[in-house]
């Protein structure tokens, strides 16, 4: 008698609860991008279909330049973190084994297991002694804050895609004489391109949506787009939030499939 495989989807119950999770995890988005499209001024009571709070939003000031704020923080961000993910990842992975790799491994990646308020904290205090010792209050320290926060994010990808390539074509270089530097350029870079492209635009998102460390590291005038939302909401809560919220949802998966289409493997 043949041996019946296991099969978690043959579970009782096992759809069940697979359609209520997705049901919890997706009603409230698909109600926020909903209600951005009601006439009227409420969240909770259908009024009629308008653009009227995209045009509003499109229209105010104050979310222009929390945007501009937004997307300069996160693409400045997503450059740095990836360029020390990259070398980071290029020195973890392109060397013998050594003593205190875990180590390393760990140091990289503690912003994903420390408790990001820890973190925020802890920048807050340190940019706190640098302005009162220098005195200046620019963009700069949500810039270091960020990219500090969104190197594990980058690293990650960029190390998995070093680790999955064939080391023969970049020892086949230098047996035909190509200095380590024409090496890297003319091998190692082309196939690693994907996993730094993943990885820039995953440093990117995380960027983009941070809350908890830029609330606390930012100055005063400096609101992100996710901040000033925050702001908004303690005041009173328009669908024009919804409007902002559901066109940083729309980016946000628009650079997330990209991310998936470039990591996803191939047969």
């Amino acid at each position: 008698m043949a041996e019946r495989r296991f099969e978690i989807a043959r579970i009782p119950g096992f759809a069940t609860i697979a359609v209520a999770t997705f049901v919890m995890l997706y009603l409230p988005i698909a109600a926020l991008v909903t209600f951005s499209f009601n006439e009227g001024n409420s969240v909770a009571v259908w009024s009629g279909f308008s653009l009227h709070w995209y045009e509003k939003a499109w229209a105010n000031q104050a979310v222009k330049d929390a945007t501009v704020r937004s997307l300069t923080i996160a693409v400045c961000a997503a450059l740095i973190s990836t360029t020390v993910a990259t070398l980071a990842a290029m020195g973890t992975t392109r060397r013998a084994k050594f003593r205190g790799e875990t180590f390393i491994y760990v140091a990289i990646n503690q912003p994903l297991m420390v408790p990001e308020i820890v973190t925020a904290v802890a920048l807050m205090i340190l940019f706190g002694m640098v302005k009162q010792a220098t005195g200046y209050q620019g963009l700069g320290y949500l810039i270091l804050a960020h990219s500090a926060f969104c190197i594990p994010f980058a690293y990650l990808p960029i190390r998995a895609r070093l680790e999955g390539m064939d080391l023969s074509l970049e020892t086949a270089a230098g047996d035909l004489y190509a200095t380590p530097w024409q090496t890297f350029r003319h091998v190692t870079l082309p196939l690693l391109g994907p996993g730094i492209l993943a990885g820039a635009m995953l440093a990117f998102v995380i960027s983009l949506d941070d809350v908890i460390i830029t609330e606390f590291v930012k100055s005063g005038g400096q609101d992100t787009l996710p901040t000033y939302m925050l702001g908004q909401l303690r005041r009173t809560m328009t669908p024009e939030v919804n409007a902002i919220s559901t066109a940083l949802l729309g980016l946000t998966v628009v650079l997330l499939t990209a991310f998936f289409l470039l990591t996803r493997k191939r047969d």
